[in-house]
């Protein structure tokens, strides 16, 4: 039924790369901002330095009216935003199946488990390689049986800690030697070191002040993030530093129970809920930051990368991907991420800053080193060779 769809459907027309050597396909990159959609546009970027390379892009949820910096010859980008999100996707499914009927690319790649099954169904039959994209903790819980199998079938998985990738080969039978590291990048251009502007030290009453700082969703259902604890722990950090404030950003339904929180425990005159924060103004908000807290549970945590580029110290939690960007610890404090006694310590010790981690110039060097954009394309074009080379030898 799909292929008769495709045959008689006016609408498609001949639209692709005559020789794309890969299909990427997502849920949507433009219409909202987060965690996996930056993540997507690194992928896109350091993609275009591979010059090598020409690839079709679809976006189940996006519409072409965005605003879309990627376009190119390189790329080449398929909108299906429609008010039935049901018949989106089976537009999206007929356009998808067209392109790799005419185009056979090296490999199809699918950004997120909810898409899935679909690509499993189109690529199998057509011999055609696909490599899944997993970002966190849409993989960490057992999938549906349906899903499962697909995700087991691919020929790759990317994923973006070791974290994230051992929580789901457990929930999911996984085999980890089918699972390639890709984590995050820090694009080192826009985040770096400067001066606390006068204007929003005034805006946010911080002169003088010692400035912790966390940006996060204030979700009810993300209090994983460890905005709490942080509260909790100002008072014995204002012991020892007493001109120290909080400065959260972000904005969601759980901020009046934090905002309670600050007021039952006596340091609301130190908790600033700064809201939101769009994204081209957050590094001279990293500047304003003495240290960066935030003791959560993160797939990876790219929030601790910008505040190092920024030469700002962090603190995370000690059990999720957090590892990575810190570097087990060597490049930032991980404490117990539900313990205000351990952030409390841990954020003296940032203060009083006669810690090697705490050399701002030195963190900067090393999250450059390790997770800049030219370590991000180098990675991109090693697995994109895996790909070619593993499709080679099944053949």
């Amino acid at each position: 039924m799909l292929t008769i769809t495709v045959a008689n459907n006016p609408n498609l027309g001949n639209k692709f790369h005559k020789n794309a050597n890969h299909v990427f396909v997502f849920l949507e990159i433009f219409a909202r901002e987060g965690g996996i959609q930056s993540y997507v546009k690194d992928i896109f970027r350091s993609y275009l330095g591979l010059s090598q390379y020409k690839a079709e892009v679809f976006l189940l949820r996006d519409h072409p009216d965005c605003s879309n910096p990627f376009e190119s010859q390189n790329l080449k980008f398929h909108y299906f935003q429609n008010q039935s999100p049901h018949l989106g996707r089976l537009k999206m499914a007929a356009a998808l199946l067209k392109c790799l009927l005419q185009n056979r690319p090296q490999q199809v790649f699918c950004g997120h488990i909810n898409l899935v099954v679909l690509i499993q169904t189109l690529c199998q039959p057509l011999g055609i390689p696909y490599t899944v994209l997993t970002y966190g903790k849409e993989v960490w819980e057992p999938l549906k049986n349906q899903e499962r199998r697909a995700l087991s079938s691919a020929s790759g998985i990317w994923t973006i800690s070791r974290y994230s990738r051992d929580r789901a080969c457990a929930a999911n039978g996984l085999d980890p030697n089918i699972i390639q590291m890709v984590p995050c990048t820090i694009d080192t251009d826009k985040f770096t070191p400067g001066f606390k502007q006068p204007e929003l030290v005034n805006k946010y009453s911080l002169t003088d002040a010692k400035v912790l700082m966390t940006v996060a969703r204030l979700w009810s259902g993300d209090i994983y993030k460890g905005v709490d604890v942080t509260i909790r722990a100002l008072p014995q950090i204002a012991e020892v530093f007493p001109e120290v404030k909080y400065l959260i950003i972000g904005r969601g339904d759980d901020q009046p129970r934090l905002a309670q929180l600050a007021i039952d425990l006596g340091v609301s005159d130190r908790v600033v809920f700064a809201g939101f924060v769009p994204t081209e103004q957050l590094m001279e908000h990293y500047r304003l930051a003495d240290a960066y807290i935030m003791p959560s549970q993160e797939g990876f945590g790219i929030v601790y990368l910008e505040a190092m580029a920024c030469q700002v110290p962090v603190l995370s939690g000690d059990d999720d991907g957090s590892a990575d960007p810190l570097q087990d610890g060597k490049l930032g404090w991980r404490v117990p991420h539900r313990s205000p006694d351990a952030v409390a310590a841990a954020c003296i010790e940032i203060l009083q800053g006669n810690d090697q981690r705490c050399d701002g110039q030195w963190l900067r060097e090393q999250a450059i080193a390790l997770f800049g954009i030219d370590a991000f394309k180098q990675r991109l074009q090693e697995q994109l060779l895996s790909r070619v080379k593993g499709q080679k030898t099944l053949d």
